[in-house]
């Protein structure tokens, strides 16, 4: 017989299970403030609506190179892009939502401009629908791209830490705020070739605590991937404190 939740009075007070609890509170702040649509503006339940979903499932399902995320033709029969094949970045998986364009980049410069924490659970949703799904296992232990001290305090909030602690929860993957850091405040990557992007980027980052990275499949997380110089020498990093395996965790990858 399958088991129920048991509700009933205590003194002058209704007593049931605090799962249950959350879930009748969360059903009513719905029912009592609809939330509007990230993308159209339709008033509904979901921070995407149905409609929405619906038209960028297309951009959900690209094939891409299973390194760098890079989007591929179908006339592409390798399973990795030219310039992966030509050099082998350090990382060893790319998984992403969708490329970076219209609509979902509004999400993301959301996300992190304008403090829309809340899409933050969205973009972890989507994310950990594609991380389940793609090969080589779930990994050990989440860690968020860091943010440089100044930009962390101008910021108020790395918007890598707010996907990485929701999408660790819904996988009970332990995740660590701390795990690198920044110990160079570099300009800015998007105004940089690509050249450039890998000269600024070199030493910038540190593994913090080597013995929990060493033997273990790592996942680092952030928001966009360009040409993924940073995420490249994160990866760098984390090989050689040990890491067996790393696999980026992007919401949207450039084309």
């Amino acid at each position: 017989m399958a088991h129920r939740p048991q509700i009933g009075w205590d003194g002058d007070f209704l007593t049931m299970p605090p799962t249950l609890l959350r879930q009748w509170f969360h059903a009513g702040l719905q029912h009592l403030l609809p939330c509007a649509c990230a993308l159209c503006g339709a008033v509904q339940r979901e921070l995407v609506c149905a409609g929405c979903m619906g038209d960028l499932a297309p951009q959900l399902h690209r094939r891409r190179c299973i390194q760098c995320a890079i989007a591929l033709d179908a006339r592409h029969i390798a399973r990795h892009c030219s310039a992966c094949l030509a050099g082998m970045p350090d990382f060893d998986a790319t998984i992403v939502i969708a490329d970076y364009g219209w609509p979902l980049d509004h999400l993301v410069t959301g996300l992190k401009f304008r403090a829309q924490l809340p899409l933050a659970a969205w973009l972890a949703d989507r994310l950990r629908d594609a991380l389940v799904a793609a090969p080589g296992g779930l990994p050990d232990l989440l860690l968020p791209v860091p943010l440089s001290a100044t930009r962390l305090r101008s910021r108020g909030y790395n918007q890598a830490w707010e996907i990485t602690r929701r999408l660790g929860r819904q996988l009970a993957i332990p995740a660590k705020a701390d795990g690198l850091r920044r110990v160079r405040d570099n300009p800015a990557q998007a105004s940089l070739d690509r050249a450039e992007r890998l000269t600024n980027l070199h030493g910038a980052f540190e593994v913090t605590d080597a013995g929990s990275i060493a033997g273990r499949h790592i996942g680092v997380i952030d928001d966009v991937m360009t040409t993924g110089a940073t995420l490249g020498e994160i990866a760098t990093r984390l090989k050689r404190a040990g890491a067996a395996r790393v696999t980026n965790v992007v919401a949207l990858r450039t084309p």
